[in-house]
């Protein structure tokens, strides 16, 4: 069933706002955020082929496209107000649009996060999401703020989202139920919002992990003039990854992407701090380095040993 432009936002998207002043409908959207805040945003657009493959279920795709979103503001210790939606749709099928705008929309309603206004029109499948975030004026978690003697923490599990997709391009198999396993970590990410708001006046810097944790590491370490190392046989991963050899480990926790965990800092001096932060958000958290004067970044096995790796972060220009 194909449905006109403004038919399918007003079926599928048009919801009464909770917490915006002005949602869906109107040429601008506008935000109620509380006295004395600061305006989080972040804009991520996904494109099938590039960033999502063909074959997922558009319940899945719609959940993905806004945690991707989200992550970026647990990342920065927001909290969601809003968000924009831009479809671009090869046809309007209303049964494609029912399961992504369950997925979508649930994911939002677990997190408060309105959807407030966006655009449609025809064309590739290609989905661009805007979102809104407040946090109190000096408490965003930022890049730029990692000093030497900072424990490194990652949350939860690394490396499932890159298992699945070597089992997609057939470089390694996984039975039936180890491989929805892996491929509900790549298509349905949980942001850390939660975390990233108890984060707040703990950790020293943050960033999520979209394009693998060696790179996006180096994002922290670049803003903040400082080197690290690795304890990379420690990187948190499932029964699932542990099975496997232990190179396919190592390049699934290093350079995977898609896990959508956060990487952080904080002092030492605040370990349990940090734990309770965790605990509070209901995430595991693991230290698994340290912050340091010398400048690049140092991987160590299980004994202590530096590993001579040669890994990269994703990049959409570079990789293929």
């Amino acid at each position: 069933m194909s449905l006109g432009e403004f038919e399918l936002i007003e079926r599928f998207f048009e919801r009464p706002v909770q917490r915006a002043a002005l949602g869906v409908g109107d040429d601008c959207a506008l935000l109620r955020l509380q006295p004395g805040m600061q305006l989080a945003t972040s804009s991520d657009l996904l494109v099938e082929g590039r960033h999502f493959l063909s074959t997922v279920a558009p319940e899945r795709l719609g959940h993905k496209a806004l945690a991707v979103n989200l992550s970026d503001l647990a990342a920065c210790g927001a909290q969601p107000l809003g968000f924009t939606l831009s479809l671009s749709l090869p046809q309007s099928d209303a049964a494609w649009l029912a399961g992504f705008a369950r997925g979508l929309l649930a994911l939002a309603d677990a997190h408060a996060c309105e959807l407030v206004g966006g655009d449609t029109t025809r064309g590739p499948l290609v989905i661009n999401i805007t979102v809104f975030g407040e946090v109190p004026p000096g408490q965003a978690l930022l890049r730029s703020g990692a000093r030497p003697g900072d424990d490194c923490w990652v949350s939860g599990r690394l490396g499932d989202a890159r298992l699945a997709l070597e089992a997609f391009r057939g470089s390694l198999t996984l039975p039936g139920a180890q491989f929805e396993q892996a491929r509900q970590a790549m298509e349905l990410p949980t942001p850390r919002v939660a975390l990233g708001l108890a984060l707040r006046g703990v950790a020293s810097s943050a960033i999520d992990l979209s394009d693998g944790l060696v790179g996006d590491l180096g994002h922290i370490l670049r803003r903040s003039g400082v080197g690290a190392t690795l304890r990379v046989d420690t990187l948190p991963r499932s029964e699932l990854l542990q099975a496997q050899p232990l190179p396919v480990q190592r390049e699934c926790t290093l350079a995977g992407g898609d896990d959508y965990e956060l990487l952080f800092t904080a002092p030492a001096a605040r370990r349990a701090e940090v734990e309770a932060a965790g605990a509070r958000a209901g995430v595991p958290v693991t230290r698994v380095g340290s912050i340091e004067a010398e400048p690049g970044l140092r991987l160590l096995d299980g004994a202590g040993q530096r590993l001579d790796l040669q890994v990269a972060a994703f990049d959409h220009f570079r990789n293929g």
